[in-house]
This record gives structure tokens, C-alpha cells and sequence, in this order.
């Protein structure tokens, strides 16, 4: 039979164990490619990454820690339209002032439309300093509401190639106001230990203002600290 995964997912551990379930042929049960993938994506965004070792090796370069947990959406109901659908809370800081995030965000992981990619959806809280360090919090303490984790922004669209995904925004970007920019694009190489990204922002006149140049950030995971 089919194994169909659901949201919301109320435990941390649930992604962990959907993958491991997932690899279980002996069981009958038979995960659908593009759910599969989903949750390998959310688990690979989970955790603690840094910059740290290309900062050290390029001086100059930001040394920047991501952070991303599983969070409860209590009425995801709302703006869930495909299955499966997995919510986390995402966040920026530099290693230096891990208490002051600089970018958070919320982000919505689910099949694409068409069902070939996965959808990396990006939600901007209206209330950004309420959620900082989210992931310090225990499990049972990660709820929210679709009202906290604010408007749809943009989606980065992946594809899985070998043992990694391979993703970017629309060929157009996306809409922001954020440090001075008002488009934003990004191209994702990510697997279970790393993530590069080209995340670059533009002026209305088109012009590159901060962001990748030459080469991708390089975020590696990390153990907690």
C-alpha cells in the first residue's frame, strides 16, 4: 500500500522516522518519489550551519551561523494544499552575535505544484523579534499560527540530482524590501552536510547592492553549540 504523510508533523523526531520508514521495502510500504524528497530536503535544512571555515579561509567573507528547526503551524490547514507539507523556522545570525538575528524567516516544504520539484516556500513574520532563537525551544514549544508566520514571499524550487538538490528562484526572483533591495534571487546546492547559496539582492535599476559575488556562500553543518 501507499504510505501518505500529512501535516502537521508534532514531533521532531517525525522526519527522522518518515525517512527511515521510507527505506523500509520490506514493510510494504511505498513512499511516492516526490514525498520522499520533501522530506529529505526538510531534514537536510534542519540543524545548525555555518560559514565559519570559508570565513577563515577567505578573510573578509561573513562568518554566519543558519538555523533551522520543525515548528507545529497549529491551523496549517489554511495554506496547505499539497502532501506532505513540513514547517520550519529559519534564521541568520553572525557568529558573533548569535542573540541578534538578522534574517528569520518561516518556510513551507512541499511538492511543487506539477509534482515534479520540491517547493521551498519563504514566509516573513510580521513580528521577526518575537520568534529569535526559536530553536533553543524544546519541541513542544515550536507552535505557531499561520498569523505569526506572516505573507508568502518567494519560493525556491529544487530538484534532485545524485546525492544532492539543486534549486532557484523564479527566473525573475522575487519582490522584497529589504536592505535596500526590491528583488531578490537565489541558486541552492544542498545535501545532508552542506548548503551553497547565491543569494543576491537588486535595486530597482537592476544593480547588484549586497550578496554572493564571485562565489556561493558556504554553509557546513555543524554540531550544536
Amino acid at each position: 500500500m501507499e504510505a501518505w504523510v500529512s501535516y502537521p508533523l508534532k514531533i521532531g523526531s517525525a522526519i527522522a522516522f518518515l525517512m527511515t520508514t521510507a527505506s523500509l521495502a520490506g514493510c510494504g510500504l511505498v513512499f511516492h518519489s516526490i514525498q520522499r524528497q520533501v522530506i529529505e530536503v526538510a531534514s537536510y535544512l534542519t540543524g545548525v550551519m555555518e560559514t565559519s571555515a570559508q570565513a577563515e579561509a577567505s578573510p573578509g567573507s561573513p562568518s554566519v551561523r543558519m538555523t533551522a528547526c520543525v515548528v507545529e503551524v497549529a491551523d496549517a490547514e489554511e495554506i496547505t494544499q499539497r502532501s506532505p507539507s513540513i514547517f520550519l523556522y529559519q534564521e541568520q545570525a553572525m557568529t558573533d552575535k548569535l542573540y541578534k538575528p538578522y534574517r528569520q524567516r518561516f518556510l513551507q516544504i512541499s511538492p511543487s505544484a506539477d509534482s515534479q520539484k520540491v517547493e521551498s516556500a519563504t514566509f516573513i513574520p510580521p513580528k521577526p523579534e518575537a520568534w529569535a532563537n526559536l530553536c533553543n525551544k524544546p519541541q513542544s514549544e515550536r507552535q505557531v499560527t499561520v498569523e505569526d508566520i506572516g505573507e508568502y514571499r518567494c519560493s525556491v524550487f529544487l530538484e534532485l540530482a545524485g546525492s544532492r538538490y539543486i534549486g532557484k528562484t523564479q527566473p525573475d526572483g522575487c519582490p522584497v524590501n529589504y536592505r535596500g533591495a526590491v528583488k531578490v534571487t537565489n541558486s541552492i546546492t544542498l545535501d545532508a552536510e552542506s548548503m551553497d547559496t547565491l543569494d543576491r539582492g537588486y535595486d530597482q535599476e537592476g544593480n547588484q547592492i549586497w550578496g554572493a559575488e564571485n562565489q556561493p556562500y558556504q554553509y557546513r553543518r555543524i554540531k550544536s553549540k
